[in-house]
């Protein structure tokens, strides 16, 4: 007699800040209200050296979630705009990054959320796919933003993944190690969607994954690394979802 084998249930994870939102819409605002640069102030280069930096301090304190990076995250946050607006010209006192960070914070929990994903994510839940979120940063700050989405009727609570919480900061492969192992999917099934080179395409590569990177911005890949997939909307996301796991 043949035993029909079951079929392997499919992941479909999404990053966060700027793939489910537009995360330079908040950035931009924050310059404009406290720091005033002029009218041809390259927001979108500097932003991309904002989240370098941001990135780069976190992993040199040890990530989210580490007794570092708790104590030290309110002055990373600020370095990372003094760091950034610095190479354009642009000198913060501490006050003044400051200012910057909370105008910025503020403004992320007024998100808009990018045309189509909302509706891309009621489809595949709908359709009984595994999907949920894997984000860095600290879980508090990361489930507000969630919150504001008001995506609790998407996705179950326990299908979100904030590194503040699990323990590990994209790119270590151990983060979707530890996805797989609690949603019960495996690397092959699994998909990623995510807008970071360093951290969404190296990461979810390392560990096995299928990658869709959502380079909407149109940025140059830092690395001989290759996402099976690109897609620069949720148009095209949605085309190629429908190709590759009906």
């Amino acid at each position: 007699m043949n035993m029909m084998r079951p079929t392997q249930p499919k992941g479909i994870f999404f990053d966060v800040d700027d793939t489910l939102y537009d995360h330079l819409a908040p950035f931009r605002d924050a310059v404009q209200e406290t720091a005033r640069p002029g009218e041809t102030f390259p927001y979108e280069a500097a932003y991309h050296r904002m989240r370098y930096y941001s990135d780069k301090l976190s992993v040199d304190l040890g990530g989210a979630g580490t007794a570092a990076y708790e104590e030290a995250v309110e002055d990373m946050r600020r370095r990372r705009f003094q760091l950034a607006l610095a190479e354009f010209g642009i000198q913060l006192t501490p006050k003044e990054a400051e200012a910057v960070q909370q105008t910025y914070l503020d403004k992320q929990y007024n998100i808009t959320m990018f045309d189509g994903a909302r509706e891309l994510l009621r489809k595949l839940a709908a359709a009984g796919h595994v999907v949920g979120l894997i984000t860095n940063g600290p879980a508090e700050h990361q489930m507000n933003k969630i919150a504001a989405m008001q995506l609790g009727g998407l996705i179950p609570e326990e299908r979100l993944f904030v590194s503040g919480a699990v323990g590990w900061d994209k790119p270590d492969p151990q983060i979707f190690r530890h996805v797989n192992q609690l949603t019960g999917t495996v690397p092959e099934s699994s998909y990623y969607i995510g807008d970071s080179w360093r951290n969404d395409v190296v990461g979810a590569l390392g560990a096995g994954w299928q990658m869709i990177w959502f380079n909407h911005r149109s940025v140059t890949p830092e690395s001989e690394h290759r996402p099976q997939y690109i897609v620069t909307s949720y148009d095209e996301l949605e085309r190629l979802l429908d190709k590759i796991i009906g």
